[in-house]
């Protein structure tokens, strides 16, 4: 080779070789700007970075791309400080995958790309409940400003089989969609910048983890998607959610039993069903919901704003709720207590209910269409502590309803609340087994 051709293919490789660490130097800058101040200091302690192409990845959008994922994920897992990267403008189509633990240390996947799903709900993945799930893992992070594609519209269009037999519609029951993202039995869980649409049902869901961390996330599916729960928390304690925006067909943020010490500030709601807790008691079961706090965010074009919902025959309580500082706007009903909760056609009527108390709002304002507060509460479990201050809701159309307020105790600058506390006072009347 003459020299001029040596000194070419060294000049091209320096080139090749300096883009290359540019790119990584950007990536590492991006993702450290993403991440919370104190993830942020232990980031570049995080030096064995695996792109998921290395194991062969295509990121076409064409080829299935999940076992490449699975075996960057033993390597990951096995080693101290490493961070898996889905790299940008590629994207990896995945089938169903558990990121299971437990690993060597803390993990931190860095998603840029987009992840599409791989499912069919008409070829052998009906009664799927989870695509992308992540598990047993003590300390994982997910950051970055990539996409989780659902790809949920399929699911939509045979939702309305749910309440069929398995005889009416061939052999599965279509009741059970998949969750786009979910953690389960994890700690020190972060999602973080990353955007998750058009799932087939929740789009990202907390079960049984302690210490979470959601920021910055954006979720969107459309207004008429059924069960598309932005956010849903479960049996989880020590969570923050914040600085986020949900557009989706149900609840933008769900708090289910077995949740405490819940911080939501910052979210921008709509459309949707609004910020819920519960429903709760399904079954006749047990529920226990305690320390939620929601706050400094907005709700949309939404059916509800704030609301707690609990199904007869439950027990358990809801207490030491505080929802402060709402702004609504063309919201049906910003206020919503119903301890008559159905989705089903009837439900019977019965004399057991999930206790509500300590429940405060204060300066939830702004318009609505249907009905300013509604508080259905049950006659043998009323509703008490309830506090409304600086409440100031105004209809946005021409026709509206009034309050309602219905075993509902406590303090109001609203007609609507009764004063003091029931005659059948709940905590008396709960027994030991029904206490949380």
């Amino acid at each position: 080779m003459s020299l001029t051709r040596k000194a070419y293919v060294i000049f091209v490789t320096v080139i090749v070789l300096g883009a290359r660490e540019n790119c990584s130097a950007t990536r590492a800058v991006t993702t450290k700007a993403l991440l919370s101040t104190s993830l942020a200091d232990e980031y570049y302690a995080y030096s064995n970075v695996v792109d998921i192409r290395s194991f062969g990845a295509k990121g076409n959008g064409v080829t299935d791309d999940t076992n490449a994922f699975k075996a960057a994920w033993q390597a990951v897992c096995s080693k101290a400080s490493s961070t898996l990267h889905v790299p940008a403008t590629h994207s990896f189509l995945v089938g169903p995958i558990n990121f299971s633990g437990p690993c060597k240390s803390k993990i931190i996947f860095e998603l840029y790309g987009t992840i599409i799903a791989h499912l069919n709900p008409k070829s052998g993945a009906s009664n799927l409940w989870v695509w992308i799930g992540f598990s047993k893992l003590n300390g994982i992070t997910v950051v970055g400003n990539g996409v989780i594609d659902g790809q949920g519209a399929p699911w939509w269009k045979l939702s309305q089989y749910d309440n069929m037999e398995s005889d009416d519609y061939g052999d599965s029951l279509l009741s059970v969609k998949p969750t786009a993202l979910r953690f389960f039995g994890s700690f020190y869980v972060t999602v973080q910048g990353i955007t998750i649409k058009n799932s087939p049902q929740f789009h990202l869901k907390f079960d049984t983890c302690t210490s979470v961390k959601v920021a910055g996330v954006t979720i969107s599916s459309p207004a008429n998607s059924p069960n598309t729960d932005g956010i849903h928390v479960q049996e989880t304690s020590d969570v923050e959610i914040h600085h986020s925006s949900i557009s989706c067909g149900d609840d933008c943020v769900s708090i289910q039993t077995g949740s405490s010490g819940i911080r939501v500030h910052n979210i921008n709601c709509g459309p949707g069903h609004g910020i819920s807790i519960g429903g709760l008691g399904k079954d006749q079961s047990k529920a226990c919901v305690s320390n939620v706090s929601v706050y400094d965010s907005n709700i949309q074009d939404a059916s509800n704003g704030v609301r707690i919902k609990t199904w007869p025959g439950g027990f358990g309580s809801v207490k030491g709720v505080t929802f402060s500082n709402i702004q609504v706007s063309n919201v049906g009903t910003p206020i919503d207590i119903n301890q008559f909760y159905c989705d089903k056609t009837t439900c019977r009527n019965q004399s057991s209910a999930v206790y509500v108390t300590d429940v405060t709002y204060q300066k939830i304002i702004g318009t609505y269409v249907d009905r300013p507060i509604y508080l259905a509460c049950s006659n043998d479990i009323p509703c008490t502590d309830l506090k409304m201050i600086d409440i100031n809701l105004k209809p946005a159309v021409a026709y509206q309803k009034d309050p309602f307020c219905l075993n509902s105790y406590g303090q109001s600058t609203v007609d609507c609340l009764r004063p003091g506390r029931p005659q059948n006072d709940p905590s008396r009347a709960q027994s030991h087994g029904d206490a949380c």
